[in-house]
């Protein structure tokens, strides 16, 4: 079992690591397509979006270190347990089949997107940096998500039924990347104070990604309503500790080699 992992303090330090936590989850089940691709240049897409994303994870990690008081990234990454973890429902999911996995990715990385704009104007000169050379990635992750996501709506009969009925099965599961968490409200007021407007709150996030989600749906000539996303409600649970049923195995599987000796350095 891991160990008892300390938090670090603070709602920044809470805020990136819930980041780096859905970066790490969704590269390793993105890094689940190596060799299972539908075509060649899919395998090599979602694996480089894969190593992109841990890298992200790192990026955030290594931060926490330096400025935050949190711990080595590796023990922060891989020997924390479960209900330490703040990643949402929508990364934790299996690869499932190829428009799942194509439709979580192009609402996840929408979201980062948004994210990493926005922590691009916190007057930290250390973290602006880090988001603006991670958004310039993302921006790559989000053109190939775009390019899929029109090319399998706008295809045959049979692609688009799939994408719409993997459209529904993931919306849910999206709208929980933007759960309020504890200790954002206070937050927003003392940002708002102090004149530092760069994080809107996740309802404002949440609000920003779902009208950008619509237009390029709507404009690949999804009907919005009769699919009913409006009225989804959201899987809601990761950033206060509590997970889905696919969490606990995916981290025995993914720590198995550091746990053999969680000292050790490589």
């Amino acid at each position: 079992m891991p160990n008892s992992h300390p938090f670090p303090s603070g709602p920044l330090a809470r805020y990136l690591l819930q980041i780096a936590d859905d970066q790490l989850i969704m590269g390793h089940r993105n890094s689940e397509w190596t060799g299972l691709g539908p075509i060649l240049e899919e395998d090599i897409a979602f694996s480089s979006v894969a190593q992109d994303q841990v890298g992200h994870a790192l990026a955030f990690y290594e931060y926490l270190q330096a400025e935050c008081g949190a711990g080595d990234p590796d023990q922060t990454a891989f020997n924390r347990p479960e209900n330490q973890m703040l990643c949402n429902g929508l990364v934790e999911q299996p690869i499932g089949d190829y428009a799942f996995s194509l439709v979580r990715h192009w609402c996840y990385d929408h979201a980062v997107r948004l994210r990493y704009e926005s922590l691009s104007g916190i007057p930290n000169q250390t973290l602006q940096s880090i988001a603006v050379k991670l958004r310039g990635e993302v921006k790559y992750h989000t053109f190939h998500a775009d390019t899929w996501m029109k090319s399998l709506l706008e295809g045959s009969e049979e692609s688009r039924f799939r994408m719409l009925a993997a459209i529904k099965e993931v919306w849910p599961l999206a709208l929980g990347m933007f759960e309020s968490w504890v200790g954002e409200e206070d937050w927003l007021v003392e940002l708002a104070g102090s004149g530092q407007g760069w994080y809107p709150g996740e309802a404002a996030l949440r609000l920003q990604w779902q009208e950008q989600a619509f237009r390029s749906l709507q404009t690949w000539g999804v009907d919005v309503e009769k699919l009913g996303l409006e009225k989804m409600d959201p899987v809601l649970g990761g950033r206060q500790g509590y997970h889905t049923v696919h969490l606990a195995p995916l981290l025995e599987e993914m720590t198995a080699v550091f746990r053999l000796d969680p000292q050790a350095e490589w």
